[in-house]
Protein backbone atom coordinates (compact mmCIF):
# COMPACT_ATOMS: atom_id res chain seq x y z
CA UNK A 1 0.00 0.00 0.00
CA UNK A 2 1.81 3.22 -0.70
CA UNK A 3 1.59 5.84 1.29
CA UNK A 4 1.38 9.36 -0.07
CA UNK A 5 2.40 13.03 2.12
CA UNK A 6 -1.14 13.45 3.50
CA UNK A 7 -3.24 10.64 1.65
CA UNK A 8 -3.76 7.41 1.60
CA UNK A 9 -4.57 5.23 -1.02
CA UNK A 10 -7.19 2.22 -0.90
CA UNK A 11 -10.66 3.26 -2.00
CA UNK A 12 -13.00 2.56 1.27
CA UNK A 13 -16.27 0.73 1.19
CA UNK A 14 -19.86 2.27 0.38
CA UNK A 15 -22.86 1.49 2.50
CA UNK A 16 -26.36 2.48 1.66
CA UNK A 17 -28.54 3.18 4.55
CA UNK A 18 -8.95 17.20 25.17
CA UNK A 19 -4.86 17.04 27.44
CA UNK A 20 -6.38 15.36 30.67
CA UNK A 21 -4.64 12.79 32.64
CA UNK A 22 -1.71 10.68 31.37
CA UNK A 23 -2.34 7.31 30.44
CA UNK A 24 -0.03 4.87 29.48
CA UNK A 25 0.08 1.32 27.43
CA UNK A 26 1.69 -1.60 29.97
CA UNK A 27 5.76 -1.96 28.90
CA UNK A 28 7.05 -5.29 28.08
CA UNK A 29 9.82 -7.22 29.86
CA UNK A 30 12.41 -7.43 26.92
CA UNK A 31 15.94 -5.75 27.74
CA UNK A 32 16.41 -1.96 27.15
CA UNK A 33 14.57 1.32 27.24
CA UNK A 34 11.55 1.38 25.94
CA UNK A 35 10.85 3.21 22.40
CA UNK A 36 8.06 5.31 23.46
CA UNK A 37 5.52 6.33 21.17
CA UNK A 38 3.62 9.05 21.88
CA UNK A 39 0.02 10.75 20.44
CA UNK A 40 -3.42 12.01 21.63
CA UNK A 41 -6.79 10.25 21.26
CA UNK A 42 -10.34 11.29 21.48
CA UNK A 43 -11.25 9.60 24.54
CA UNK A 44 -13.88 11.84 25.71
CA UNK A 45 -16.49 13.87 23.65
CA UNK A 46 -18.34 13.23 20.62
CA UNK A 47 -15.47 11.81 19.09
CA UNK A 48 -14.57 9.42 21.79
CA UNK A 49 -16.54 6.32 20.51
CA UNK A 50 -14.24 6.05 17.57
CA UNK A 51 -11.16 7.16 19.65
CA UNK A 52 -11.49 4.42 21.96
CA UNK A 53 -12.09 1.86 19.26
CA UNK A 54 -8.84 2.79 17.28
CA UNK A 55 -7.12 2.70 21.12
CA UNK A 56 -7.90 -0.86 21.66
CA UNK A 57 -6.57 -1.52 18.15
CA UNK A 58 -3.86 0.16 18.90
CA UNK A 59 -2.80 -1.63 22.63
CA UNK A 60 -3.18 -4.80 20.41
CA UNK A 61 -0.59 -3.48 18.13
CA UNK A 62 1.42 -3.07 21.30
CA UNK A 63 0.82 -6.36 22.53
CA UNK A 64 1.82 -8.06 19.20
CA UNK A 65 5.25 -6.25 18.28
CA UNK A 66 6.57 -6.64 22.04
CA UNK A 67 5.62 -10.69 21.79
CA UNK A 68 7.16 -10.71 18.92
CA UNK A 69 10.31 -9.57 20.16
CA UNK A 70 9.88 -5.79 20.68
CA UNK A 71 11.25 -3.33 17.83
CA UNK A 72 15.23 -2.70 17.03
CA UNK A 73 15.30 -5.40 20.30
CA UNK A 74 13.49 -2.87 22.38
CA UNK A 75 9.79 -3.26 23.77
CA UNK A 76 7.68 -0.18 22.38
CA UNK A 77 5.55 1.50 24.70
CA UNK A 78 2.24 3.72 23.91
CA UNK A 79 1.58 7.04 25.72
CA UNK A 80 -1.29 8.37 24.98
CA UNK A 81 -3.11 11.61 26.79
CA UNK A 82 -6.78 12.00 26.05
CA UNK A 83 -6.46 14.88 23.88
CA UNK A 84 -9.68 17.66 23.94
CA UNK A 85 -8.70 19.27 21.11
CA UNK A 86 -5.55 20.42 22.31
CA UNK A 87 -2.28 20.68 20.55
CA UNK A 88 -0.50 21.68 23.94
CA UNK A 89 -0.76 17.15 24.21
CA UNK A 90 2.03 17.19 21.47
CA UNK A 91 4.74 19.63 23.37
CA UNK A 92 4.51 18.04 26.45
CA UNK A 93 4.85 14.60 24.75
CA UNK A 94 8.07 15.54 23.61
CA UNK A 95 9.49 18.21 25.54
CA UNK A 96 8.25 16.03 29.29
CA UNK A 97 7.52 12.73 27.98
CA UNK A 98 10.51 12.30 26.05
CA UNK A 99 9.21 10.45 23.53
CA UNK A 100 11.22 9.16 20.46
CA UNK A 101 7.76 8.45 17.83
CA UNK A 102 4.91 10.47 17.37
CA UNK A 103 1.84 9.22 15.55
CA UNK A 104 -1.41 11.74 14.95
CA UNK A 105 -4.56 11.53 16.62
CA UNK A 106 -7.79 10.51 15.10
CA UNK A 107 -9.90 12.84 13.08
CA UNK A 108 -9.52 16.05 10.93
CA UNK A 109 -9.87 18.51 14.09
CA UNK A 110 -7.68 17.05 16.31
CA UNK A 111 -4.52 16.82 13.68
CA UNK A 112 -4.40 19.83 12.34
CA UNK A 113 -4.14 22.10 15.89
CA UNK A 114 -0.96 19.67 15.69
CA UNK A 115 0.48 20.40 12.87
CA UNK A 116 2.57 23.08 13.88
CA UNK A 117 4.56 21.67 16.58
CA UNK A 118 5.19 18.56 15.11
CA UNK A 119 6.61 21.00 12.03
CA UNK A 120 8.85 22.79 14.47
CA UNK A 121 10.00 19.68 15.97
CA UNK A 122 10.74 17.86 12.34
CA UNK A 123 8.95 14.76 13.42
CA UNK A 124 7.14 12.23 10.86
CA UNK A 125 3.70 12.32 11.44
CA UNK A 126 1.00 9.52 10.98
CA UNK A 127 -2.53 10.96 10.87
CA UNK A 128 -5.41 8.81 11.62
CA UNK A 129 -8.63 9.60 9.10
CA UNK A 130 -7.71 13.42 8.44
CA UNK A 131 -9.47 14.78 6.05
CA UNK A 132 -7.01 16.87 3.69
CA UNK A 133 -5.07 17.70 6.64
CA UNK A 134 -1.90 18.78 4.69
CA UNK A 135 -3.34 20.75 1.95
CA UNK A 136 -2.76 23.84 4.14
CA UNK A 137 0.37 22.74 5.60
CA UNK A 138 2.55 21.19 2.36
CA UNK A 139 4.49 19.17 5.38
CA UNK A 140 6.80 16.86 3.58
CA UNK A 141 6.43 14.14 6.55
CA UNK A 142 2.70 14.29 7.50
CA UNK A 143 1.19 11.01 6.13
CA UNK A 144 -2.23 10.21 6.51
CA UNK A 145 -3.92 6.89 7.37
CA UNK A 146 -7.23 6.96 5.19
CA UNK A 147 -8.57 5.39 2.20
CA UNK A 148 -9.04 8.79 0.69
CA UNK A 149 -6.71 8.81 -2.17
CA UNK A 150 -4.26 11.45 -3.73
CA UNK A 151 -7.44 13.87 -4.30
CA UNK A 152 -8.65 13.77 -0.83
CA UNK A 153 -11.47 16.01 -0.62
CA UNK A 154 -14.00 15.01 -3.64
CA UNK A 155 -12.60 11.35 -3.38
CA UNK A 156 -14.90 11.00 0.46
CA UNK A 157 -18.11 11.80 -1.38
CA UNK A 158 -17.60 10.07 -4.47
CA UNK A 159 -19.24 7.30 -4.06
CA UNK A 160 -22.69 8.96 -2.51
CA UNK A 161 -22.58 10.90 -6.00
CA UNK A 162 -21.84 7.45 -7.70
CA UNK A 163 -24.84 5.96 -5.96
CA UNK A 164 -27.45 8.85 -5.93
CA UNK A 165 -26.91 9.85 -9.89
CA UNK A 166 -27.28 5.75 -11.02
CA UNK A 167 -30.71 6.23 -10.15
CA UNK A 168 -33.25 6.09 -13.32
CA UNK A 169 -34.45 9.62 -13.24
CA UNK A 170 -31.68 11.71 -13.06
CA UNK A 171 -31.23 14.29 -9.89
CA UNK A 172 -31.12 17.84 -11.23
CA UNK A 173 -30.23 19.69 -8.04
CA UNK A 174 -28.21 19.18 -4.40
CA UNK A 175 -28.26 20.80 -1.02
CA UNK A 176 -24.80 20.82 0.59
CA UNK A 177 -24.91 21.55 4.77
CA UNK A 178 -21.56 21.20 6.94
CA UNK A 179 -20.38 22.10 10.37
CA UNK A 180 -18.40 24.64 10.70
CA UNK A 181 -15.08 22.90 11.54
CA UNK A 182 -12.06 21.66 9.49
CA UNK A 183 -13.50 18.12 8.31
CA UNK A 184 -16.54 19.20 7.20
CA UNK A 185 -15.89 22.24 5.08
CA UNK A 186 -13.16 19.96 3.34
CA UNK A 187 -15.22 17.38 2.68
CA UNK A 188 -17.97 20.10 1.33
CA UNK A 189 -15.42 21.29 -1.03
CA UNK A 190 -15.21 18.08 -2.64
CA UNK A 191 -19.03 17.84 -2.73
CA UNK A 192 -19.22 21.05 -4.08
CA UNK A 193 -16.48 19.60 -7.08
CA UNK A 194 -18.74 16.52 -7.16
CA UNK A 195 -21.59 18.18 -7.89
CA UNK A 196 -20.44 20.43 -10.45
CA UNK A 197 -19.04 16.87 -12.52
CA UNK A 198 -22.64 15.79 -12.40
CA UNK A 199 -23.90 18.68 -14.05
CA UNK A 200 -26.07 19.28 -10.65
CA UNK A 201 -27.28 22.92 -9.83
CA UNK A 202 -26.62 23.63 -5.70
CA UNK A 203 -29.43 24.98 -4.35
CA UNK A 204 -28.44 25.08 -0.80
CA UNK A 205 -25.24 25.67 0.85
CA UNK A 206 -24.73 26.61 4.10
CA UNK A 207 -22.40 25.67 7.41
CA UNK A 208 -23.54 25.60 10.97
CA UNK A 209 -22.05 26.16 14.25
CA UNK A 210 -20.47 23.24 15.47
CA UNK A 211 -22.62 23.64 18.80
CA UNK A 212 -25.78 23.33 17.35
CA UNK A 213 -27.93 21.16 19.01
CA UNK A 214 -31.68 21.77 17.32
CA UNK A 215 -31.80 20.67 13.43
CA UNK A 216 -35.15 21.12 12.65
CA UNK A 217 -34.81 24.96 11.77
CA UNK A 218 -31.70 23.74 9.09
CA UNK A 219 -33.73 20.53 7.98
CA UNK A 220 -36.70 23.11 7.11
CA UNK A 221 -34.74 25.55 5.67
CA UNK A 222 -32.67 22.61 2.93
CA UNK A 223 -36.09 21.08 2.51
CA UNK A 224 -37.63 24.42 1.23
CA UNK A 225 -34.88 25.03 -1.20
CA UNK A 226 -36.26 21.38 -2.39
CA UNK A 227 -33.50 19.53 -3.33
CA UNK A 228 -33.04 16.09 -5.26
CA UNK A 229 -29.87 14.86 -3.26
CA UNK A 230 -28.80 16.20 0.04
CA UNK A 231 -25.28 15.98 1.25
CA UNK A 232 -24.88 16.15 5.03
CA UNK A 233 -21.03 16.60 5.75
CA UNK A 234 -21.13 16.64 9.70
CA UNK A 235 -19.29 14.91 13.47
CA UNK A 236 -21.00 12.05 15.61
CA UNK A 237 -23.70 14.55 17.52
CA UNK A 238 -24.45 16.73 14.50
CA UNK A 239 -25.06 13.14 12.60
CA UNK A 240 -27.72 12.02 14.76
CA UNK A 241 -29.42 15.40 15.31
CA UNK A 242 -29.98 15.66 11.37
CA UNK A 243 -31.17 12.17 10.78
CA UNK A 244 -33.89 12.23 13.65
CA UNK A 245 -34.74 15.99 12.52
CA UNK A 246 -35.09 14.54 8.92
CA UNK A 247 -37.33 11.94 10.08
CA UNK A 248 -38.88 13.86 11.99
CA UNK A 249 -39.65 16.43 9.49
CA UNK A 250 -40.59 13.58 6.69
CA UNK A 251 -38.13 15.45 4.66
CA UNK A 252 -37.59 12.85 1.83
CA UNK A 253 -35.12 13.93 -0.94
CA UNK A 254 -34.21 11.23 -3.73
CA UNK A 255 -30.85 10.54 -1.79
CA UNK A 256 -29.24 12.12 1.18
CA UNK A 257 -26.20 11.00 3.84
CA UNK A 258 -22.66 11.24 1.74
CA UNK A 259 -19.89 12.21 4.51
CA UNK A 260 -21.29 11.69 8.07
CA UNK A 261 -18.98 10.69 11.09
CA UNK A 262 -20.79 9.00 13.45
CA UNK A 263 -23.26 6.56 11.62
CA UNK A 264 -20.29 3.56 11.22
CA UNK A 265 -20.66 3.09 15.40
CA UNK A 266 -22.56 0.32 16.55
CA UNK A 267 -24.11 2.00 19.34
CA UNK A 268 -25.59 4.84 17.18
CA UNK A 269 -26.85 2.30 14.43
CA UNK A 270 -28.91 0.77 17.26
CA UNK A 271 -29.67 4.09 18.66
CA UNK A 272 -31.30 4.92 15.30
CA UNK A 273 -32.39 1.91 14.16
CA UNK A 274 -34.88 2.22 11.40
CA UNK A 275 -34.25 6.03 11.42
CA UNK A 276 -31.53 5.25 9.02
CA UNK A 277 -33.22 3.55 6.45
CA UNK A 278 -32.53 4.82 3.09
CA UNK A 279 -29.37 6.93 3.95
CA UNK A 280 -26.15 6.58 1.71
CA UNK A 281 -23.10 7.23 3.78
CA UNK A 282 -19.08 5.90 3.87
CA UNK A 283 -17.76 2.76 5.68
CA UNK A 284 -13.65 2.02 5.63
CA UNK A 285 -13.78 -1.59 6.34
CA UNK A 286 -16.31 -4.34 6.31
CA UNK A 287 -16.29 -7.83 6.73
CA UNK A 288 -16.46 -8.94 2.94
CA UNK A 289 -14.07 -10.71 0.56
CA UNK A 290 -12.11 -7.90 -0.91
CA UNK A 291 -10.92 -6.87 1.97
CA UNK A 292 -10.04 -9.60 4.21
CA UNK A 293 -6.87 -8.41 3.72
CA UNK A 294 -3.64 -10.41 5.57
CA UNK A 295 -4.32 -10.35 9.53
CA UNK A 296 -7.32 -7.90 9.96
CA UNK A 297 -9.37 -11.46 10.30
CA UNK A 298 -7.34 -12.28 13.27
CA UNK A 299 -7.33 -8.55 14.36
CA UNK A 300 -10.76 -8.23 14.33
CA UNK A 301 -11.39 -11.44 16.41
CA UNK A 302 -9.41 -10.47 19.14
CA UNK A 303 -10.45 -6.91 18.93
CA UNK A 304 -13.75 -7.99 19.35
CA UNK A 305 -13.05 -10.24 22.35
CA UNK A 306 -11.76 -7.59 24.74
CA UNK A 307 -14.30 -5.18 23.26
CA UNK A 308 -16.88 -5.43 26.11
CA UNK A 309 -14.30 -5.68 28.98
CA UNK A 310 -13.09 -2.09 27.52
CA UNK A 311 -16.65 -0.88 27.05
CA UNK A 312 -15.73 0.18 23.25
CA UNK A 313 -17.41 -0.63 20.02
CA UNK A 314 -18.22 -4.24 19.43
CA UNK A 315 -17.99 -4.57 16.30
CA UNK A 316 -14.65 -2.32 15.51
CA UNK A 317 -15.25 -1.92 11.73
CA UNK A 318 -14.81 1.32 11.64
CA UNK A 319 -11.69 2.43 13.48
CA UNK A 320 -9.62 -0.95 14.04
CA UNK A 321 -8.54 -1.82 11.41
CA UNK A 322 -7.10 1.95 10.71
CA UNK A 323 -5.77 2.58 13.87
CA UNK A 324 -3.86 -0.93 14.11
CA UNK A 325 -2.34 -0.28 10.13
CA UNK A 326 -1.05 3.66 11.29
CA UNK A 327 1.42 1.96 13.83
CA UNK A 328 2.15 -0.85 11.80
CA UNK A 329 3.47 1.38 8.83
CA UNK A 330 5.66 3.47 11.28
CA UNK A 331 7.03 0.16 12.34
CA UNK A 332 7.46 -1.17 8.93
CA UNK A 333 9.48 2.29 8.39
CA UNK A 334 11.52 2.07 11.90
CA UNK A 335 12.27 -1.72 10.63
CA UNK A 336 13.43 -0.75 7.10
CA UNK A 337 15.90 1.99 8.25
CA UNK A 338 16.85 0.28 11.25
CA UNK A 339 16.74 3.85 12.43
CA UNK A 340 14.11 6.47 15.03
CA UNK A 341 15.56 9.26 12.80
CA UNK A 342 12.54 11.07 11.32
CA UNK A 343 14.45 12.45 8.46
CA UNK A 344 14.98 8.47 7.55
CA UNK A 345 11.88 7.52 8.40
CA UNK A 346 10.00 10.35 6.17
CA UNK A 347 12.17 9.52 2.89
CA UNK A 348 11.16 5.95 3.39
CA UNK A 349 7.14 6.11 4.13
CA UNK A 350 7.75 7.96 0.87
CA UNK A 351 9.19 6.04 -1.26
CA UNK A 352 8.33 2.22 -0.20
CA UNK A 353 4.80 0.07 -0.25
CA UNK A 354 3.57 -1.45 3.29
CA UNK A 355 1.49 -4.42 3.89
CA UNK A 356 -1.27 -3.55 6.58
CA UNK A 357 -4.63 -5.15 8.16
CA UNK A 358 -6.12 -2.51 5.88
CA UNK A 359 -4.30 -3.44 2.45
CA UNK A 360 -1.61 -5.56 0.72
Amino acid sequence: MPYRSGCGSVVGAILTLMAGTLLAGPASAQSGEPIKIGFSMALTGGLAPNGKSALLAQKLWEEDVNAKGALLGRPVKLVYYDDKSSPAVYTKLLDVDKVELVVGPYATAQIAPAMPIVMQKKKTFIGLLGLAVNSEFNYPNYFAMIPSGPDAKPAFTKGFFDVAMAQGAKPQTVAIVAADQEFSRNAADGARENAKAANLRVVYDRTYPPSTADFAPIVRAIQASNPDLVVVCSYPPDSVGIVRSVNEIGFKPKAIGGAMVGLQATAIKTQLGPLLNGWINYDFWLPVPKMEFAGVGDLIKRYQAKAGAEGVDPLGYYMAPWGYAQLQVLQQAVEGTKSLDDAKLGDYIRANTFKTVAAT
